[in-house]
């Protein structure tokens, strides 16, 4: 496994929705349904790059399923994000709360000084302010 240097970065690029915005597409949002792929990947949902490269975070990718890009007025983003063998995300703290449930592969979780094993249909809960970062030291994709 590739060894890179963490660094805590200051949040992700969550933001709470502006509800004053009158535009048509925020005053009435239309429902849709994401169909699953056997990759991993979604209907509607672009395969996006984890952060702007830094070298805090390795072998990442994400696909918003709900959060902004469709005219949702949610108070959450609905991520998948993928790890590749060898791959990690940041080490980080937010102000918010994340909940991360595995569906694919098997990886490790960092919260706090604690790292933790993880595995399909684990759920893990991170509170505001504490300190995580996943990774995979596994052969095959997590997330």
């Amino acid at each position: 496994m590739k060894k890179k240097t963490t660094t805590q970065a200051p949040s992700c690029d969550w933001r709470s929705p502006d509800r004053s915005r009158k535009s048509p597409e925020h005053e009435k949002p239309k429902a849709r349904i994401h169909r699953h792929r056997p990759d991993y990947g979604w209907s509607r949902a672009r395969t996006e790059r984890y952060k702007a490269p830094d070298g805090t975070w390795d072998e990442v990718l994400r696909r918003t399923l709900v959060g902004g890009q469709h005219g949702e007025r949610t108070r959450f983003h609905l991520r998948y994000f993928e790890v590749a063998p060898g791959g990690h995300t940041t080490l980080e703290t937010h102000r918010h709360e994340h909940v991360v449930v595995v569906i694919r592969g098997r990886g490790r979780c960092r919260i706090g000084k604690k790292n933790h094993a993880v595995g399909h249909l684990d759920t893990i809960y991170i509170p505001p302010e504490a300190e995580h970062q996943l990774s995979n030291p596994y052969d095959e994709p997590f997330g």
